[in-house]
């Protein structure tokens, strides 16, 4: 699991910054990482990235970035049908086992940092089941970036069963938008999984956390609660 800046083999340097670099074994291949921890990180998290873009996307880079600057850690991270270029997302077997070695590399690269882990859509929910099915080594709670909770114009919580097996806390951070989760469902989920559970509504946001131009709110706006928010929380969880 070498690790050096500037490189981030198969995926795009886009958004690297001042991470570093490094290659992470899994049971399908090695996949690429990105590190980027300051030097007075107080927790660590390791994000999973969504099922239509990889760990260098936008929005990934401004998370790690944004949590840096608040004292968190956090380790990005490809799935392997991603590092190969593919757009069909891994089964869940493959996504669950790169889950656990993303968390294992973090483990040893933090060692002293309570850790979390979660991500951003698909990325959070395989970060969720990999939990549910044997808790994930170290770590503390799991932080969602837009939960997928149904398919968009299909509303159904199925695929939220899985929630009820996991012990640690969880955050939903979640746009009153979100084509993918529909308040309605969302909410009485959350209430449902009890103190463990906690629900941040961004309003007006959907699930690519823009803010709808008529809720006179920017996207920096609605990044910068997204961000305060999950880090005070890790924060929290932390001591």
């Amino acid at each position: 699991m070498k690790g050096k800046a500037g490189d981030a083999g198969n995926a795009s340097l886009a958004g690297a910054g001042d991470a570093v670099a490094l290659s992470i074994e899994t049971a399908a291949g090695a996949v690429s990482g990105l590190a980027y921890a300051p030097a007075d990180a107080r927790a660590a998290y390791v994000l999973a990235h969504g099922a239509g873009a990889g760990m260098a996307h936008p929005f990934m880079a401004a998370v790690a970035r944004g949590l840096a600057e608040r004292g968190i850690a956090s380790l990005r991270y490809q799935f392997p049908y991603m590092e190969r270029g593919s757009k069909r997302p891994d089964t869940p077997k493959v996504a669950h086992a790169t889950v656990r070695a993303a968390v294992a590399e973090a483990v040893r690269r933090w060692p002293r940092l309570p850790l979390f882990a979660g991500g951003k859509s698909f990325g959070g929910r395989m970060t969720s089941q990999a939990q549910a099915l044997e808790p994930l080594t170290g770590v503390r709670g799991l932080v969602f970036f837009g939960f997928p909770l149904h398919p968009a114009g299909k509303p159904s919580d199925e695929r939220a069963a899985h929630l009820h097996d996991v012990r640690v806390p969880m955050l939903f951070l979640q746009g009153t938008r979100d084509e993918l989760a529909a308040p309605e469902l969302l909410r009485p989920l959350v209430e449902r999984l009890g103190d463990r559970a906690t629900l941040h509504d961004l309003v007006q946001a959907d699930h690519s956390f823009h803010a709808v131009a008529r809720s006179g709110r920017s996207d920096d706006e609605v990044r910068h609660e997204l961000l305060e928010t999950s880090a005070a929380w890790m924060k929290a969880w932390s001591r």
